[in-house]
């Protein structure tokens, strides 16, 4: 199994297989619009824009189990961060990270990265090209200071 065996569904109800990124260095990351760490959002669509023509994508996955603090549609959370933070990167429908219903994606994110449980929101998962997980950076770890770690796996 790898990453790329997996489907997701964006924010506009369509299915798709990351598959589609292969090739490309990928950024897991689940969001949350009313957390502390929510201005991170601005980091990382600087780092996706600065990136992107190399092939660098950043994915976005709201969660509301950490405090209630993404209680919104799906539409709403994509407006909030539209327009608030001017994201373009790919956002996706609201999912559970964690427990018995967390989607089979962060199942597959969490096993590989020594079984640690997601604890909190922006923990974010760094993917090379090849499908691999390289690095697993915690909701407090700003994006900026991992632009070097996005660098090398670009080259």
């Amino acid at each position: 199994m790898s990453i790329y065996d997996f489907e997701v569904t964006e924010m506009s109800g369509e299915k798709v297989s990351l598959s589609k990124y292969k090739d490309q260095v990928i950024l897991i990351v689940n969001t949350a619009s009313k957390c502390g760490f929510t201005k991170q959002l601005t980091g990382l669509e600087e780092l996706y824009k600065k990136y992107e023509d190399q092939g660098f994508v950043v994915l976005g996955f709201p969660c509301n189990q950490f405090l209630a603090q993404d209680p919104k549609s799906n539409e709403a959370i994509n407006e909030f961060c539209q327009i608030n933070y001017g994201v373009t990167f790919k956002m996706h429908e609201k999912i559970k990270v964690n427990g018995r219903n967390a989607d089979p994606l962060y199942q597959y994110l969490v096993a590989e990265t020594d079984g640690k449980k997601i604890p909190w929101n922006f923990t974010k998962f760094l993917i090379n090209r090849e499908g691999v997980i390289t690095n697993r950076f915690e909701g407090k770890v700003e994006p900026e200071s991992f632009e070097k770690d996005i660098v090398t796996l670009l080259d």
